[in-house]
């Protein structure tokens, strides 16, 4: 159950950020990064 919730959580984020991402301006990947760190360290805070 623990696996399909994360998967979950991940296709979720990752659409968010897609979306995000047409919004914001500047590099996208600097975004990218940055939302890989909040979210590394949100599920690192959580566990």
């Amino acid at each position: 159950m623990a696996f399909q919730t994360t998967l979950g959580w991940s296709l979720i984020s990752s659409g968010v950020v897609t979306l995000v991402l047409k919004v914001l301006p500047g590099d996208s990947l600097w975004w990218g990064l940055l939302f890989l760190a909040l979210g590394a360290t949100l599920l690192y805070v959580r566990h």
